[in-house]
């Protein structure tokens, strides 16, 4: 097989397609709590948080990241394209909160950063653990998975800053390169095509620390549950290579070459370089014993599987 994992050295990276949404008010953390997959009530200020929204029925609405800046107010950074949805859904059940709800994605922004220079760069504030945050003045970075590129670790960071701030001072990286880290990093985020698509186990998001299963109660909460202990996670998020570096693109279809009428998978992520396409695809895990996965059609463009910076639990 070719190999895809083409160098990147790192640099940084604007996110002018993501949005920034604030949770201020006493009440703000012990909200979210109640919202989210993941426990915002215990969270400190040197700790992020990957959380998923999920649906009534278990199924993902949004992911973001959750920053805490004090004890009275919470960052969330998420795609752009999916802000007002959910800022719209979220702002239904506040209620008597005592939290308030806005968009501050004027305000701030968030930046990517990759590479031994981005940890240079953040110096001795570097966060050491994923999902880790320390702030920078008034600027908060949070690490983010490694991309495994070439078989080495890349670091990557979350940089939430002022949006008039200077930008990091680092090689410019492009939106694809960095795409294309995030699916080396084997983290694929939500985007409008796969609203509502994945339960939280089907895009491995337990797996990348996004989902405590020792907090309380929250929408879709007993499909997650149900799903991580009667071992009925019958599909997963791998990485594929697509032959001959055709396109793709999210919320694309996958067939397996015995089954051409039914869809056995879905696009969640797609990272290019140098011509080269990767894929971060939810695939039946039966459709993995034998035969091949394709792109499109049954006779699309062949995927080859490549290895993710975790472990994924077999069939059951």
């Amino acid at each position: 097989m070719t190999d895809t994992s083409l160098a990147i050295t790192g640099g940084a990276l604007r996110l002018s397609d993501w949005g920034v949404m604030r949770a201020q008010g006493e009440e703000a953390a012990k909200f979210l709590h109640g919202q989210l997959t993941q426990d915002t009530a215990l969270q400190t200020p040197q700790q992020g948080r990957l959380a998923g929204y999920c649906s009534a029925k278990g199924r993902l609405l949004a992911l973001m990241l959750a920053f805490k800046r004090d004890a009275n107010e919470m960052l969330l950074a998420l795609p752009a394209e999916l802000l007002p949805a959910t800022l719209k859904r979220l702002s239904m059940f506040v209620m008597r909160a005592k939290c308030k709800l806005s968009d501050a994605s004027a305000e701030l922004a968030l930046w990517g950063l990759a590479g031994e220079a981005a940890r240079e760069l953040l110096g001795a504030d570097v966060p050491a653990e994923v999902w880790s945050v320390t702030h920078i003045g008034n600027a908060l970075a949070m690490r983010l998975p490694d991309a495994l590129v070439d078989g080495a670790s890349l670091p990557r960071y979350a940089l939430l800053q002022a949006a008039d701030a200077p930008a990091p001072a680092l090689p410019a990286l492009d939106a694809d390169s960095w795409q294309w880290l995030e699916v080396q990093a084997g983290l694929a985020w939500v985007r409008t095509p796969t609203v509502e698509q994945f339960v939280p186990q089907m895009i491995n998001l337990e797996l990348l620390g996004g989902v405590n299963f020792q907090k309380g109660c929250y929408p879709g909460q007993e499909v997650v549950a149900r799903s991580q202990y009667r071992g009925t996670v019958k599909r997963r998020t791998l990485q594929f290579a697509v032959a001959g570096g055709g396109s793709a693109q999210i919320g694309q279809e996958i067939f397996h070459s015995a089954d051409p009428e039914q869809p056995a998978g879905l696009v969640a992520a797609v990272g290019s370089h140098e011509g080269q396409v990767l894929l971060l695809a939810e695939v039946k895990l039966a459709a993995l014993e034998g035969g091949s996965l394709h792109l499109g059609s049954a006779g699309g463009p062949q995927l080859s599987q490549r290895p993710l910076p975790y472990a994924v639990a077999e069939p059951q």
